[in-house]
């Protein structure tokens, strides 16, 4: 089995993929399609001449690798607005495509935090609406998964046909070695814990540029939102 695991940034994504890579059955990759992501767009992100020097930036190897499987499983934290437009996604055929979701307001403050100025296209929620309608797949949320973290993975272990394992729920804490060179950066939390974190608070509150920003995000996360398990 391979999975695709889809999310826009500064979500649960790095605890999911430590999650099933606390599996004996499961490989994972980080953001493989980063440094061609960089390469094309041009973006300046934070350590931006790191990802690219250590990270394969040629799309069509990234492609080959993602294709090959794991042990016996494969797990893939991908990013939809990584997939710009004449990036291969022949290596997603057959996959099985998860797309994880966390509400806007929550992931523009987090992500202005690390990053200032986000933009409609840094937070990905157009591009993960639009590769939905292209390649379908399951969607989950964080919030969800944050409240009871076993009955929602026993759910998605459930809806994909692959045994739940309960390694699933911890992990050591600190990085891994399948971290991208970009945790140092984004990882921080993540390296201190050793399961899910709890339920989130109330929203956060957003400065109006963010706000606006959050509003144009609301209606492409609702469309997901609405076919998410479990509802």
């Amino acid at each position: 089995m391979r999975i695709a695991m889809w999310s826009g940034p500064r979500n649960l994504s790095t605890a999911m993929m430590y999650s099933f890579g606390a599996r004996a059955d499961f490989a994972v990759m980080d953001e493989p399609f980063y440094a061609a992501y960089l390469v094309q767009s041009e973006l300046d992100h934070p350590m931006r001449d790191d990802i690219i020097n250590h990270h394969e930036t040629d799309p069509e190897k990234v492609s080959a690798a993602c294709s090959r499987g794991g042990s016996p499983h494969l797990y893939m934290k991908h990013m939809p607005h990584h997939m710009l437009p004449g990036m291969p996604m022949d290596w997603a055929e057959g996959c099985v495509h998860v797309h994880l979701l966390r509400h806007p307001v929550r992931v523009i403050a987090s992500y202005a935090a690390k990053r200032e100025a986000p933009t409609l296209d840094d937070i990905g929620f157009v591009q993960q609406a639009r590769l939905f309608d292209r390649i379908g797949g399951l969607v989950i949320d964080s919030t969800d998964i944050r409240a009871n973290p076993e009955q929602a993975l026993r759910g998605l272990c459930t809806a994909i046909d692959l045994p739940f394992d309960p390694a699933m729920l911890k992990w050591p804490a600190g990085p891994r070695a399948e971290d991208g060179i970009w945790a140092s950066h984004w990882y921080g939390a993540v390296h201190q814990s050793t399961g899910f974190a709890g339920a989130e608070g109330p929203l956060p509150r957003l400065d109006a540029e963010q706000a606006a920003l959050a509003e144009r995000a609301m209606p492409h996360y609702e469309k997901l939102w609405n076919q998410r398990l479990g509802k």
